[in-house]
This record gives structure tokens, sequence and C-alpha cells, in this order.
């Protein structure tokens, strides 16, 4: 079996570190051996699941999940120790004044890192990572495109030798409809479904990629639109207008359903959950994923 990789996206506060834990969890308990990844300096799960750490090695939080914080200089420093081997050489190395400097100005490589350090189960490159499922809960969508385009931009730039293969590789495997799979995560309101819908529309242009659409925080309202329509007459102040604001979300949410089903033929909807369980609630999201 191939090791898949989900890369979870999405404006900021569309809930896509939530639904990754979601996915991540509900592979899981398929019988996945499945790592969950952050990316960036600061772990969103540590305090949201109240775990003692996150970082850069793997934590088992659950049976077959484990959680892991990767950053491009985490992700740089231990290909440079898999490279070099002995750790005192490779730490030398990487601390070196030259090198630093190189890293800070060099475009692109911190994201070519943590996309090295992501596809080098599929690739065979690089230290084991004995995980069926990695699900990454990925940049946002800017910084998430950026992302994606590091490794053809590296492989335009040094074209001979193992960075300029490497980065050919990492582009042949980020493109592999087996491998790779992207969820974009949005909420069904205007700017964040503006933001998906650019998203998607790039991944297909640029990558050849079907990124799967998830509508988050759906409202469901357990009552008939009539039985709504019939209250926002009512005379008395405090019903009506809470069923005039449940038509008017509604009217608005029913509207961008429909924008989002002419944007994807894979699309799913996350009702809103009123769960203050972390691990209750990335349950039941999972549930409908």
């Amino acid at each position: 079996m191939k090791q898949q990789i989900h890369f979870v996206t999405g404006k900021g506060g569309v809930g896509k570190s939530v639904l990754a834990a979601a996915l991540a969890l509900k592979l899981s308990q398929s019988g996945n051996r499945v790592l969950l990844v952050e990316l960036g300096d600061q772990s969103f799960y540590r305090d949201f699941f109240d775990l003692p750490q996150v970082e850069f090695h793997p934590t088992q939080v659950k049976q077959n999940l484990s959680v892991a914080l990767w950053s491009g200089d985490t992700c740089l420093r231990e290909y440079a120790q898999y490279l070099i081997k002995v750790e005192s050489l490779a730490k030398l190395f990487f601390d070196n004044a030259v090198m630093r400097a190189f890293i800070n100005v060099a475009p692109a490589l911190p994201e070519l890192a943590i996309l090295g350090k992501i596809t080098s189960g599929p690739r065979k490159h690089g230290p084991a990572l004995p995980f069926d499922c990695i699900v990454v809960d990925a940049f946002a969508t800017g910084h998430f495109k950026a992302l994606l385009e590091a490794p053809k931009g590296m492989a335009q730039a040094v074209q001979f030798g193992p960075m300029g293969e490497q980065s050919r590789n990492i582009d042949k495997v980020i493109r592999d409809k087996e491998i790779c799979h992207y969820h974009i995560v949005t909420l069904p309101e205007e700017l964040p479904l503006k933001e998906a819908t650019e998203l998607s529309q790039d991944l297909k242009s640029e990558f050849d990629i079907e990124a799967e659409i998830i509508l988050n925080k759906m409202l469901a309202v357990p009552v008939s639109v009539s039985a709504i329509d019939e209250a926002a007459k009512e005379p008395e102040e405090g019903l009506r207008d809470f069923a005039l604001y449940l038509q008017q979300h509604l009217h608005r949410q029913s509207e961008m359903v429909k924008n989002a089903q002419g944007l994807t033929k894979d699309l799913k909807s996350v009702p809103l959950f009123f769960e203050t369980q972390p691990w209750k609630l990335v349950e039941l999201i999972g549930e409908k994923l």
C-alpha cells in the first residue's frame, strides 16, 4: 500500500485544523497508522487537545494516531543530519554563519524542506516515516499555494545536481493523484468561499489537482421553512426577529451551497456542532467526512 498524503487547507478561521484532526482520527479508526502534522513553529493541537507536548518527532495521542509539528528549520536540520550522518558535524554545518545566511535568503528553501519531509515516504528518500497516512494541517490558502510552487521553482532555478533532482521528484509526488489528496475547507460565507474558489481553480490550472471542497459549520435548523416563514410574521418581536435572522442566514447559506456545487463535483458539508469536548467534536466531524 502506498503511503497516502492528505493536505487540508483553507482561509484562516474556517476550522481547517479541527477538520484535519477529524480526518486523521477517522483514518486512524479505520486501522491506518496516521501521522497528523502541523506546519509552523507553534502547535494548535497542544492547547486544543491539552497535550503535554507536540514537537518535531511524532507523539502518539491515540491508538494509530500520532501528532508532530514541522517547520522549515526543523525539517532542514533533520535532512542535513540524514545526509551528513554525524550529528555534531550536521550541527556545525547547519549553524555555520555562511550556511545560515544562505538559508535566510534562499527563496522557498523552508517550503521545499517541509514538502521534502512530507513526501519522503513515497520518494523513499530521507528518514523513515512508518505511517500509512500523513494528514497535513497545512498553511492557509495563499501560503499553501506558495508551498506547492516551491519544488517547481527550485527545479527551474537549479536544473542540475541533487537539489534539482529532488525538487523534480517532490513536484512529481504532489501531483500524483494516487498519493496526494487535497481538501479545501471553507465556511458558507462569501469571502472564505471566494478564497476557496480561487485556490481550487489555481490547483486545477497549475497542478491538474481536483480538490475536495468542505463546507464547514453548516447551520441545520430542525424546523421547516414554512414554519420559519410563519414565525417571521408573528407580532412578538423576539420570536419574529429570530425567525427573520434564520430566513436570511439560510437563504445566504443556500446561495453559497449553489456556488460551491458549481465549483466541484467533490463537495462535502459538515454541520455546526455545539460540542465543547475536543476529541468528541473531532469524532462527530469525522463521521461526516
